[in-house]
């Protein structure tokens, strides 16, 4: 006799649960819209000129010549 109140059903508890979700999800979706950033694109100049990045050893003058003795250190260092 000490309760006051009798259980609640079980349908109150899953459209409490339901609303809260549905509440949540709105208020990111009304914040996400609201505060997110404009973004500008920066596009690139399309430049029409093709360059080469990496030339072949024939453009760049072939190998280098070849060291004599293996044990001895590089002459450019």
């Amino acid at each position: 006799m000490l309760a006051a109140v009798a259980p609640l059903p079980q349908w109150v508890y899953f459209l409490a649960i339901a609303l809260t979700i549905l509440l949540t999800g709105l208020g990111s979706l009304i914040w996400f819209v609201t505060f997110r950033k404009k973004r500008k694109r920066k596009r690139r100049p399309h430049h029409h000129e093709r360059r080469q990045l990496n030339p072949t050893l024939a453009e760049c003058g072939g190998l280098p010549p070849k060291r004599g003795d293996p044990d001895s250190p590089p002459t450019g260092l």
